[in-house]
């Protein structure tokens, strides 16, 4: 890494975010990042999404790219898909992100620098350590939510970080080769912690730099009752399961 430029993907998977990603793509290609790549994942959103990102990926050759998926299958199955595309295409560092502008696009820097500078195989953005912080607009209950569900993932899962719940984070490729993308099992936001626990149990560092997580500038939440309660039962599948 020290002797070449790192190549850093950002997998952004899309579903009706065609007023988001514009700003979002702009952000990411302003940063100073060396060999820093987009790849959008769009889930055939019925908005146009697909099409303003095929706008983005013309505007910007090389530097952009689009998977287009036929049908919407979850957050987890759009990001395995992204990143194995990126680990193919010769990805150093993959990292993951929201296209609602909840993730704070400057704290990548910071991110890769850690990766680069110390043996943790993933760095994740955290609202939850020093420095970090929630949404202002959350209400009461939904902070309470939030908070309680890291404890429940670490008290089953004993994950050792603050922000299990995270889905901002960069990778080192070798850590997703070895958390085995292929066989992941879960869908929605449990896929964050499935993707920690791998780790975990891969014997690497996670480590967690602050971020203020802010909340999505257009559009609706992808958040279902269906997910919330997915999200309850798969860690204790992660603690006695098998994978595959």
């Amino acid at each position: 890494m020290e002797n070449s430029p790192t190549k850093v993907v950002v997998v952004v998977p899309t579903y009706n975010e065609r007023e988001n990603l514009p700003v979002l793509v702009a952000e990411l290609l302003a940063l100073p990042v060396e060999d820093l790549r987009v790849l959008v994942v769009d889930d055939s959103s019925p908005d146009g999404t697909g099409d303003v990102a095929d706008a983005l990926a013309r505007e910007h050759p090389d530097v952009v790219g689009v998977l287009h998926r036929t049908e919407k299958d979850g957050l987890g199955r759009a990001y395995v898909a992204g990143m194995t595309r990126a680990l193919d295409e010769g990805a150093d560092v993959v990292v993951q992100m929201d296209a609602d502008l909840s993730h704070p696009s400057e704290v990548i820097p910071t991110m890769v620098e850690t990766l680069a500078t110390t043996d943790a195989a993933v760095v994740l953005g955290s609202r939850y350590v020093p420095g970090g912080s929630a949404a202002s607009e959350w209400a009461w209950h939904r902070r309470l939510l939030s908070a309680w569900a890291n404890t429940y993932v670490n008290t089953i899962l004993k994950l050792g970080v603050r922000d299990a719940t995270a889905g901002f984070k960069a990778w080192k490729a070798d850590a997703l080769r070895a958390v085995d993308l292929g066989t992941i099992r879960s869908n929605g936001y449990s896929f964050q912690v499935e993707m920690n626990h791998r780790v975990v149990q891969a014997g690497k560092r996670i480590a967690e730099v602050p971020i203020t997580f802010e909340e999505r500038a257009e559009g609706a939440s992808k958040m279902t009752l269906k997910v919330q309660l997915e999200s309850a039962v798969m860690p204790w599948k992660f603690r006695f399961g098998k994978r595959g």
